[in-house]
């Protein structure tokens, strides 16, 4: 990739399609879907059309709380080329932090499937917004969520008459002109945000990242290209579409490259076995608990994987034996590693696929062409030498135009040069390789989820019988980390695991909900005073003899 691409997403859906136009684009086996690049462009066009329609304007925020259903992609292009921002809603959340997020984006339309897993979404949007139910287009007035006017629900099959569906908006779209579309695309530059992904904050309160059209199609450009990517390759998409994993790393990926997505709607080893060997994938992408599932399925000896090559692991730390059994068993000898965060859109360095395997599981790789990162002193600002460890910062065209509405907390990420500070703890060596040593803000990696310990301790505090409450990650060989809740009840009461659990159910993802739980014990303090939480996990660890 030579230099920054400066285009939109609509853009460079376009100069694809006039590249590849016969070549497979999007495959969804689950749903009976196969499209051409012509194909997909004229189903992402048509939902563009649709929303233009519903009167959703350039700069809008639009809402998307589904799986990887192919409705999700045509919006991901179709949104980007109308300028408005698709904020994305883990399928985890439970009313909570929906509301939340509703309210802190200033979303004006909501899209949702029927629910996944055990929780029904349908059931939780009435909670939440009560106003939904019979509202046609524009007609919602909400008093909890004041920029709230539309509810769309992608049926999939499922009947909802209750709300406005979203092939009621694509047919909507029919009576839009080709120069009202138009018009619109031009009106978009490079530098408008397309993107919204909320992280979890250090304030207890999650943090819409805005991310704009140049941030992730260079992103998604530069990791294709380590991968080496071309248009010849199917990558299978069985990493959630609301992370940056699933929509930059991968879809967007794909779309630049001219490359075809074969897409799971949720992670199934046995489905995604299937898959590669029935489409002939090339590549898969995953966090190294996806890859541990499928090698250690009862059924993977029977299927034939050669046709892969290459993938990313990314998410968590990826054990060595794992890491060589994936580049031999599953035959994918060009795997890499890949590090960032969303702020950055979010790759910042991935091993190369010629690096020898101890590379690609002690170190996060070199820094991909274009982006700029170092090692700091923390305290000071200052630049360190090769192998001292200090906080991780990075300075590029892929980094968040910052939080919304939070500018005290984009001042505290950027400084003033442009630098991100990721947080995280490390070092790099004379050849430029980076390692993970640590992190320096309060943050838990499950399973390639990042979970701030604080958002967790501010909702277990509404609990009546809590006085106090800490939160800290408990090392897990599947997961990476579990959660422990150390809580300090009100003088006089008593609780039990079961209690918490069910307060926490329903209410807060499931992955924020804590493995472990203690009750009155002793809490660790430093000499001023302060909680120093990895002892309190040292400790749990002694008392359990794990």
């Amino acid at each position: 990739m030579s230099g920054f691409k400066k285009i939109t997403m609509g853009g460079l859906l376009r100069e694809t399609t006039s590249r590849f136009p016969e070549n497979d684009a999007l495959v969804c086996p689950e749903f009976g879907v196969r499209e051409s690049y012509a194909e997909f462009l004229i189903s992402c066009t048509r939902v563009a059309r649709g929303f233009l329609a519903i009167g959703v304007k350039k700069g809008d925020h639009v809402s998307v709380w589904a799986t990887n259903v192919p409705q999700w992609i045509h919006l991901q292009f179709g949104l980007g080329m109308i300028g408005a921002v698709l904020v994305t809603v883990n399928t985890n959340y439970k009313s909570h932090e929906l509301e939340y997020i509703l309210n802190q984006s200033d979303s004006t339309t909501l899209v949702h499937i029927e629910g996944y897993r055990d929780t029904s979404f349908s059931r939780i949007v009435e909670e939440v917004i009560p106003e939904a139910e019979g509202a046609g287009v524009g007609n919602i007035r909400s008093v909890s969520l004041p920029s709230l006017r539309n509810v769309i629900y992608i049926r999939n099959g499922k009947k909802n008459d209750r709300t406005f569906c979203f092939e009621d908006v694509v047919r909507l779209g029919g009576a839009v002109s080709d120069e009202e579309l138009r018009d619109r695309e031009l009106s978009i530059d490079t530098d408008d945000v397309v993107n919204m992904q909320y992280t979890s904050g250090t304030t207890g309160f999650p943090k819409g990242v805005m991310l704009t059209h140049r941030n992730v199609i260079n992103n998604a450009g530069m990791v294709g290209d380590v991968m080496g990517m071309t248009e010849d390759d199917r990558l299978l998409i069985q990493v959630p579409l609301f992370h940056c994993f699933g929509c930059v790393m991968s879809s967007l990926n794909c779309v630049y490259h001219g490359s075809t997505m074969v897409v799971l709607e949720s992670f199934d080893p046995l489905k995604a076995l299937e898959f590669i060997e029935k489409e002939k994938c090339t590549a898969i992408n995953g966090v190294p608990t996806m890859f541990i599932a499928i090698m250690s399925h009862s059924e993977f000896k029977k299927f034939d994987l050669s046709s892969l090559r290459t993938g990313i692991m990314a998410g968590a730390p990826c054990p060595e034996e794992a890491m060589k059994n994936v580049m031999a068993g599953m035959h994918c000898p060009e795997i890499t590693i890949a590090y960032g965060q969303t702020e950055s859109s979010p790759v910042m360095t991935m091993t190369r696929r010629d690096d020898p395997v101890d590379l690609r599981v002690s170190t996060v790789g070199r820094l991909l062409d274009g982006i700029e990162g170092t090692v700091v002193d923390p305290e000071t600002g200052e630049v360190l030498p090769p192998d001292t460890q200090g906080e991780i910062v990075t300075k590029s065209p892929c980094v968040m135009k910052g939080y919304y509405k939070m500018p005290e907390a984009t001042e505290a990420a950027i400084d003033k040069e442009g630098w991100l500070h990721t947080g995280d703890l490390g070092t790099v060596d004379k050849s430029g390789y980076f390692w993970i040593t640590g992190r320096i803000k309060d943050m838990i990696i499950r399973g390639g989820e990042n979970i701030y310990p604080r958002e967790i301790e501010e909702f277990l505090h509404k609990h009546p019988k809590v006085k106090d409450v800490y939160v800290v990650g408990i090392p897990d060989e599947k997961y990476g980390e579990q959660i422990l809740a150390s809580v300090e009840l009100e003088d006089g009461e008593e609780a039990a695991e079961g209690e918490f659990e069910k307060f926490c159910t329903g209410k807060i993802a499931r992955h924020k909900i804590p493995k472990y739980w203690e009750f009155n014990a002793p809490i660790p303090l430093t000499a001023s005073g302060k909680v120093q939480k990895f002892k309190l996990a040292e400790q749990f660890l002694e008392r359990k003899g794990k």
